[in-house]
């Protein structure tokens, strides 16, 4: 197994991220046998970092983990959990509920604790003084109970820096959606700049982009064998992330014994992509793109009588067209003020004459409209996750 130093931690290159385990379809239970099978294996060769959430798996994914962590010293593992501020059904005993994921996590601390998913809608509930949610977070971390605060990210490249630049000196890592798909669709390579420029860790989630880049179109797929006969799609989606000096974990939701076996083979050997490889993966992004080409030069947002950000709104655009049940998009953009949304443009065409690369900007717009207004809502879906919080907390 590969190793990083994280923050003075001897740290498993390869993560085991606890968010797909699997469930019985009908009773949603999680097959505690797979995850113990799945942990043996992973633990035997070496993988030492685990990442679990609050909400993942209606709450059980933080206990089927501690299950199959248990018959280890607590020493020889790091868990990462998250607070779930983005789920919660009003303001809440902060406390209270970080407690009860220690109970669960069966330990005393937390190696790594995150803020989960800081964007530019859940930015408001952060940051409420009603919620109190960071000054909480930081009293953790100075009580010994927070080894290492962070936080995930899935929002845009000036809402990171502009919180950053307010919380300078609070955080130690970061989480972001990188993957070779990402990097340019989501502007991951920027993210990547900042946080590394900042000396800030890195650890990376999605690095197959919730499967689509370790399942390719047959076209794609066999692009990659003829240069490397026999390797999994997914491998050269981590050998590309291997590449980057300063992600010191990159997160795998294994739910099969033999994705832990290919993932395992992957990171127990340095193998940097070639210049050919790279190349090849450069062209396969951008044929599963669907979306626009859009390089946020701004020349758009000149003139715009209704005064949108128009790259932001493209990039969510080119988000929900290469994943139509993303809720990361439409939740960016219930951030938003209604007249800052997709359906408030006006249809002038000013944008498109403007747009060096020829989009039709108020047809993308138009059917931004529809993807967000007919899209995964996040409000609607996270309603079991306040209600176990609730429950949690006795607050019915």
């Amino acid at each position: 197994m590969l190793y990083n130093d994280f923050n003075g931690l001897n740290v498993s290159r390869l993560g085991f991220g606890c968010m797909r385990f699997s469930t019985d379809p009908v009773t949603g239970a999680i097959d505690q046998d797979k995850v113990d099978a799945m942990f043996d294996l992973a633990f035997s060769r070496g993988v030492n970092y685990y990442d679990t959430a609050y909400p993942y798996l209606d709450g059980n994914s933080e206990i089927a983990m501690a299950k199959a962590l248990e018959k280890h010293p607590r020493e020889s593992y790091f868990i990462a959990d998250k607070f779930p501020g983005h789920s919660l059904p009003g303001p809440v005993d902060n406390v209270a509920l970080f407690h009860k994921s220690l109970e669960k996590c069966k330990t005393d601390y937390f190696d790594f604790y995150l803020l989960h998913n800081i964007n530019e809608w859940s930015l408001k509930t952060y940051e409420s003084p009603e919620y109190h949610i960071i000054p909480d977070m930081i009293r953790m971390r100075d009580e010994g109970k927070i080894r290492n605060l962070g936080f995930s990210f899935h929002g845009g490249v000036d809402l990171l820096r502009e919180f950053l630049d307010k919380y300078d000196g609070i955080f130690s890592f970061v989480q972001i959606q990188c993957n070779y798909m990402d990097w340019s669709m989501q502007r991951s390579e920027e993210k990547y700049g900042i946080l590394t420029e900042r000396g800030l860790d890195v650890i990376v989630m999605e690095p197959c982009r919730g499967g689509k880049l370790a399942a390719l179109p047959e076209d794609a797929h066999a692009k990659l064998q003829a240069l490397d006969p026999g390797a999994s799609d997914a491998s050269f989606a981590f050998r590309f992330l291997m590449g980057l000096p300063n992600v010191k974990v990159i997160l795998s939701g294994m739910n099969e014994v033999v994705q832990v076996e290919d993932n395992l083979r992957t990171f127990e050997r340095a193998a940097l992509l070639s210049k050919e490889e790279e190349a090849a993966l450069s062209e396969i992004a951008e044929s599963l793109k669907n979306g626009v080409p859009c390089t946020s030069c701004r020349y758009c947002c000149k003139g715009c009588p209704a005064g949108l950000n128009i790259p932001f709104l493209l990039e969510c655009y080119n988000d929900l067209k290469a994943n139509p049940k993303s809720f990361n998009s439409t939740m960016r953009i219930d951030g938003l003020p209604d007249d800052k949304k997709p359906a408030a443009c006006i249809g002038c065409g000013q944008c498109a004459h403007a747009c060096p690369q020829h989009i039709d900007v108020p047809a993308v717009l138009a059917n931004l409209a529809d993807l967000y207004e007919h899209g995964p809502n996040w409000t609607r879906a996270t309603e079991g996750r306040k209600a176990a919080i609730r429950r949690d907390l006795n607050m019915d």
